[in-house]
């Protein structure tokens, strides 16, 4: 995959993401910061940041737990790991951090 497909697949999911924090009832805020990167912080004061990689051509996730990341798979973005899907990963983070449950749906 070249870099301008890259950017593409990985701009549509960062905007899918966006949609998906706007509707997320837990009491956060987030901010978008050039580059299509999301600083999520929570009422603890820890953060989340989810941004794209481009030179790896993954979107990164970065928690308190650790930093993961994310490659496009079949319509999907899997983790290099452990093949964990991004908002399964991204729920399970935002859960830990905020102490509630969170299920964003992507």
């Amino acid at each position: 995959m070249d870099e301008a497909d890259f950017n593409a697949l990985a701009d549509a999911e960062l905007n899918r993401l966006e949609g998906l924090l706007e509707t997320c009832e837990l009491d956060f805020d987030y901010e978008v910061k050039p580059g299509g990167v999301f600083e999520l912080e929570f009422e603890n004061g820890t953060k989340i940041i989810v941004n794209r990689h481009t030179a790896a051509r993954e979107i990164w996730l970065a928690a308190k737990s650790g930093g993961f990341h994310f490659r496009p798979q079949d319509g999907r973005w899997l983790g290099t790991r452990d093949g964990v899907d991004f908002y399964v990963a991204l729920s399970r983070c935002m859960s830990e951090q905020a102490g509630e449950p969170v299920n964003l749906k992507g």
